[in-house]
């Protein structure tokens, strides 16, 4: 079959020009049927651009795989960064990440939430600074703040940020309190500070919580002490009972207690006991028990660490009977051996068996001038035989 040599259109043999170009054929039919053999080159131009179209969607293809693994990889790293708390590196491998995939929303919103992690470490340093300066409410503000920061986020991050506040937040609470404690509070203000102490989680909080509640299971005792001193029993279980709220666990108010109630029924039956006592045979042995039941094992008189002068003794019993309600009275003499003050206290437990001891304690918290401390007397109750 012939073809038109110019544009590869099919041509007769008797034909002179082309019909579609209009160009003279040659005459020489061989030659029509020669240049048919060069019409398939013009095929190659659009294979070859639709190989070079494959070339290039494989290239970009391959080079977009590429960066996406890489952008994953950045990621990753980044998130395990964040997890140990270097949010400045972290937030760097979320940009690149975001750089090597533009719509990378993880890693975008992973870099905007490392602005606010380290935000939260600058707030939790000047939240030091102020500890340090005695700013105390100003530090838990800033303590407010950060955690407000985060409040509609989660996951573990989040949650290990939450645990760094809580345990600045208990920090200056705590440092706080031993500045308060410092200052010399009253008992009312002790108080106030116990119950802010059993809200602070640590193992510091803990020691503080307990040395306050020993101060007020100090204070308390004496007060009753004194109030048993003057018959008050009512006023002295009151005072009991109100200690105990604070230490329900103390032995040693628990012991007054019991103390004051049987002062109480020995007040109102004393006589009739003694009477009753004084007509049994055994009479020396009672006289023994009654006049020498008991011996003094120690006495001191010291200052403890707030500058209050605290009186500490044991006493045994060498009663052939159980004694009870056993009181010391003792006098504080000055330099000059005058007698500045008199007290009685009480020892406990409240019952001595034979050969058993007891111990007395008692804080004197409004005496200034340095004195010393002798027994004047010893006194307790019989059990009846």
């Amino acid at each position: 079959m012939a073809h038109c040599p110019y544009c590869g259109t099919e041509v007769k043999n008797e034909e002179l020009y082309c019909i579609k170009c209009g160009k003279e054929l040659p005459k020489d039919l061989e030659e029509r049927t020669a240049r048919t053999k060069g019409f398939n080159k013009w095929w190659f131009l659009p294979l070859s651009i639709m190989v070079l179209f494959g070339l290039i969607f494989l290239s970009t293809f391959l080079l977009s795989n590429y960066k996406l693994n890489k952008a994953i990889e950045a990621y990753e790293k980044g998130e395990q960064l964040a997890y140990s708390g270097k949010f400045k590196q972290a937030k760097d491998f979320f940009n690149e990440a975001i750089e090597l995939k533009s719509q990378f929303k993880a890693a975008t919103h992973g870099s905007q939430f490392m602005d606010i992690a380290i935000s939260i470490q600058d707030q939790l340093t000047s939240a030091n600074k102020l500890t340090e300066e005695e700013d105390f409410q100003q530090a838990l503000t800033i303590t407010k703040q950060a955690e407000e920061s985060i409040k509609n986020y989660n996951g573990e991050v989040v949650n290990e940020l939450l645990n760094q506040i809580l345990q600045k937040r208990n920090q200056i609470k705590t440092e706080e309190l031993k500045f308060r404690l410092e200052q010399k509070p009253s008992i009312q203000d002790l108080k106030i500070l116990l119950w802010q102490a059993e809200t602070i989680q640590n193992e510091e909080a803990e020691e503080i919580t307990e040395e306050i509640r020993d101060r007020l299971v100090d204070f308390t005792f004496s007060k009753a002490n004194e109030f048993l001193k003057l018959k008050q029993f009512s006023d002295a279980i009151t005072t009991i009972k109100d200690g105990l709220r604070f230490a329900p666990d103390s032995e040693k108010l628990k012991s007054l207690k019991t103390t004051v109630e049987k002062e109480k029924i020995a007040f109102e039956t004393e006589q009739q006991k003694r009477i009753a006592q004084a007509m049994n045979a055994a009479e020396q042995e009672f006289e023994f028990n009654k006049n020498n039941a008991v011996e003094i094992i120690s006495f001191e008189a010291k200052k403890d660490e707030y500058g209050y002068l605290v009186i500490k003794g044991k006493i045994k019993s060498i009663a052939t009977v159980p004694i009870y309600s056993v009181s010391v009275t003792y006098n504080l003499l000055n330099s000059e051996g005058e007698i500045v003050d008199s007290n009685e206290v009480f020892i406990y437990p409240d019952t001595l068996y034979p050969d058993e001891e007891g111990n007395f304690e008692f804080t004197h918290y409004e005496l200034e001038q340095e004195l010393s401390a002798k027994v004047e007397t010893v006194q307790w109750f019989l059990n009846s035989p």
